[in-house]
């Protein structure tokens, strides 16, 4: 599946690090930065959170919340949240149901090898739950920033 701007988010609700879950559609009536990354730990998925983290009060004061999903479990971010200091909520995709819903599960190829894997992808989800911005492919470098323009436009 491939989502569109004007696509109404996939709903989810995972279990995130902090303990319960996360419900996307609890949050309408305010913008959603929820971005995929393939695994917790890793050089681009790190400089990745904690750009984030360090844009998240110039998100707060624009009433954004920003979420991080992998298809790594709570345990895992619960780790890599204590290590980097993290301040963006992590919600886990272990069933990678999630992924998939938001097109971000694809094939990939590294070396010539074909696997699975989530596609670095932002979504900016706007006020009413709809597709609002897509950055697909994400290069990390700058890329919290852009998401911010994004939404000063």
């Amino acid at each position: 599946m491939t989502l569109a701007l004007g696509d109404l988010a996939p709903d989810f609700d995972l279990p995130t690090d902090r303990g319960g879950t996360l419900r996307l559609s609890s949050l309408r009536g305010r913008p959603v930065v929820v971005y995929f990354y393939p695994k917790d730990d890793t050089p681009g998925c790190t400089n990745e959170a904690k750009d984030f983290t360090a844009a998240l009060p110039a998100f707060a004061a624009k009433g954004v919340t920003v979420i991080g999903i992998s298809p790594d479990g709570v345990a895992a971010h619960a780790k890599f949240r204590s290590k980097y200091e993290l301040g963006v909520e992590l919600a886990a995709d272990t069933e990678k149901a999630t992924c998939v819903a938001w097109g971000v599960w694809v094939e990939k190829s590294n070396y010539g090898k074909k696997y699975m894997g989530v596609e670095r992808s932002t979504f900016l989800v706007d006020a009413e739950g709809r597709i609002a911005a897509i950055w697909r492919k994400v290069k990390v470098a700058g890329h919290a920033e852009a998401v911010l323009e994004a939404l000063a436009a």
